[in-house]
C-alpha cells in the first residue's frame, strides 16, 4: 500500500455551514464494527476460538495490553465511564487478586514469548492505586508478559493524587508514557465539574516525569464544559501550552444528564451553546497549530518530532480502543472490568458489573460478557475505515487485489454518497483513489460513517459523541 505523507498545509479547515449540514453525531471509530454491536451471543467459547486461532500462527507476534482500574476518589460530573467511587483503597486490594486470576486463566491460551509492544493503564483512575499496589500489578504482568525493550509503556495520571515520588517510582518500575487529565484550568470551570486541579500541582507532576526519563507526556482537555467560554480557553492554553506537552487531546463535551446520572449536577444553563463550542474549538485548533503542533486526526494534536507525528507521515499510524497509535495492528489483550480486547478478528468485552466480573472468575470462567467475530465484509471495511481516519486517503486497488472484488461495484452505494461528499469539498476521488481535502479531515468521522454497514443497515439505541 502506498503512504501518503500529511503535511502541514493539509490543516483541517472551519466550514460552519458544512458542519450544521452533516449528521452532528456518530462513532469515533476506536473499533469496527463499533461497541453496540457486540453481543452476548458471542462470549467466552468464541474468545478461546480465537486464542487458539492466534495460537497455531507460525509467528509470535508482539501484543499491547490493557489494564483497567475503575476506582476514582472523587466524581468528576462530566464523566461517562465505568467508574467505582470509593476513598477505600483497600477495595482494589482484592480488585488486584483478580486481575491476576484473570491473566493466569488467560495465559496458557497465550502463544509464545507473550511479548508487549504496547501496556496501557486505564480508568477509572489507575493512579487511585498505592504506590505498592502499583507495584504488584507491575510485578504481575512481568511475570505473565514480556515486556520488550522498546515498548510502550503509559499510565494515565490525576496530578491531584500523585506525587513527585510516585511518578519517580513509575518509572523505574517501567512505565515510559505519562497521559495527565487537565480538562481546564479555568477555577469556575473546575468547581463547576467537581475537579479543582492547579497548575502547581500539574506542572510538578509533567516536570517529574520529565526527570524521571518519560519518553511523551499527554494532556487532556475537554471543550464545552459548564462555564467555558473563548475568552476562557485563551487562558488555559497557554497555561498548557507553557507545559509544552509531546502530545494534547482536546475532547468534546457531551451534556447527555438523562444517560449520565453525574451530568445532572451540572447547569445545563452554563454549557456553552453549538456557536460557542465551535469558536472554542476553532480558537484551539488554529493556537496549536501555530505554536507548532501538528493536527494528527480528529481531536489529537503532537510535536512534529512526535512518534505520532513521525507515523502519520510515514502512514504507519493506527487506531485501537486507546485512539491513535504508533503500532500496527496488533492483538489487543485486555484486563479488568469492562475492558474491551481484540484478538484476530474478534472483539471481547468483560462484564461491566465488577460483582459479575468477580463470579466469573471465582466459576473459574473468563469473565466475557459479549463481543463480536467479524465477517469478511467487516474487515474489509474495517480497513477502509482505519485507512480513512489514518491516512485520509484509499487507493482503490489495495482492497481489490486483497478481498477479490470490484471496488465500484461492491461500494455502488457508498460512492454515490462519496459524490455528495465531494460536491461539499470533503474529498476527491475518481476511479481509482480518494484523498481527504483539508475542509474533510476536520470532518473524516461523517467520511467514515458511509462506509459503516452496520450504521446504515442496522438501528442502534447508543447516542454516539458528536463529531465536532
Amino acid at each position: 500500500m502506498k503512504t501518503i505523507a500529511i503535511h502541514n498545509q493539509a490543516l483541517p479547515e472551519f466550514d460552519r455551514r458544512l458542519i450544521a449540514s452533516l449528521p452532528a453525531s456518530g462513532p469515533r471509530y476506536t473499533s469496527y464494527p463499533t461497541a453496540d454491536r457486540f453481543d452476548s451471543s458471542c462470549g467466552e467459547a468464541e474468545y478461546l476460538s480465537a486464542l487458539a486461532g492466534r495460537q497455531n500462527k507460525a509467528a509470535d507476534p508482539a501484543l499491547s495490553l490493557y489494564i483497567h482500574i475503575p476506582f476514582c476518589n472523587t466524581i468528576c460530573y462530566y464523566c461517562g465511564c465505568n467508574k467505582i467511587i470509593t476513598k477505600d483503597t483497600s477495595r482494589a486490594d482484592a480488585y488486584i487478586g483478580y486481575l491476576e486470576r484473570e491473566m493466569a486463566l488467560l495465559s496458557p491460551h497465550l502463544k509464545g514469548s507473550r511479548k508487549l509492544a504496547q501496556l496501557h493503564f486505564g480508568g477509572g483512575t489507575p493512579t487511585f492505586l498505592s504506590d505498592g499496589q502499583i507495584e504488584r500489578v507491575f510485578s504481575m504482568i512481568r511475570k505473565y508478559f514480556t515486556l520488550m525493550p522498546a515498548g510502550e509503556y503509559s499510565i494515565e495520571i490525576d496530578p491531584r493524587k500523585v506525587s513527585r515520588d510516585t511518578v519517580r517510582h513509575l518509572g523505574r518500575l517501567g512505565f515510559n508514557r505519562m497521559s495527565v487529565g487537565i480538562q481546564d484550568f479555568d477555577p469556575k470551570v473546575q468547581q463547576a465539574v467537581n475537579r479543582v486541579q492547579t497548575e502547581a500541582e500539574t506542572r510538578e507532576v509533567i516536570e517529574a516525569a520529565r526527570e524521571a526519563g518519560f519518553k511523551s507526556v499527554s494532556v487532556d482537555l475537554i471543550y464545552g464544559l459548564p462555564y467555558q467560554s473563548p475568552d476562557s480557553i485563551k487562558s488555559t492554553l497557554e497555561t498548557v501550552l507553557s507545559l509544552d506537552p509531546d502530545r494534547l487531546a482536546l475532547y468534546h463535551y457531551a451534556h447527555l444528564p438523562h444517560i449520565f446520572k453525574p451530568q445532572r449536577r451540572i447547569d445545563t444553563a452554563s454549557v456553552p451553546s453549538s456557536e460557542e463550542k465551535l469558536d472554542i474549538l476553532q480558537y484551539a485548533v488554529q493556537t496549536l497549530t501555530s505554536r507548532g503542533y501538528e493536527f494528527i486526526g480528529m481531536d489529537h494534536f503532537a510535536k512534529p518530532s512526535d512518534e505520532l507525528t513521525i507515523a502519520l507521515h510515514e502512514g504507519r499510524l493506527q487506531r485501537n480502543f486507546q485512539g491513535y497509535s504508533t503500532h500496527a495492528d496488533c492483538d489487543l489483550v485486555a484486563i479488568g472490568v469492562s475492558s474491551i480486547g481484540k484478538i484476530g478478528n474478534m472483539y471481547a468485552q468483560n462484564e461491566k458489573d465488577i460483582e459479575a466480573y468477580y463470579a466469573a472468575l471465582d466459576a473459574g470462567r473468563l469473565p466475557v460478557m459479549r463481543g463480536y467475530r467479524l465477517n469478511q465484509d467487516d474487515i474489509l471495511r474495517r480497513r477502509i475505515i482505519q485507512d480513512l481516519m489514518c491516512r485520509f486517503s484509499l487507493e482503490f486497488s489495495d482492497y481489490e487485489g486483497q478481498f477479490g472484488i470490484r471496488f465500484g461495484e461492491y461500494f455502488q452505494q457508498e460512492l454515490q454518497d462519496l459524490e455528495q461528499m465531494a460536491q461539499l469539498g470533503l474529498l476527491d476521488f475518481d476511479a481509482h483513489s480518494l484523498t481527504v481535502s483539508p475542509k474533510g479531515r476536520f470532518l473524516i468521522r461523517n467520511i467514515a460513517m458511509i462506509f459503516d454497514y452496520h450504521l446504515r443497515h442496522r438501528e442502534t439505541k447508543v447516542k454516539y459523541s458528536q463529531t465536532v
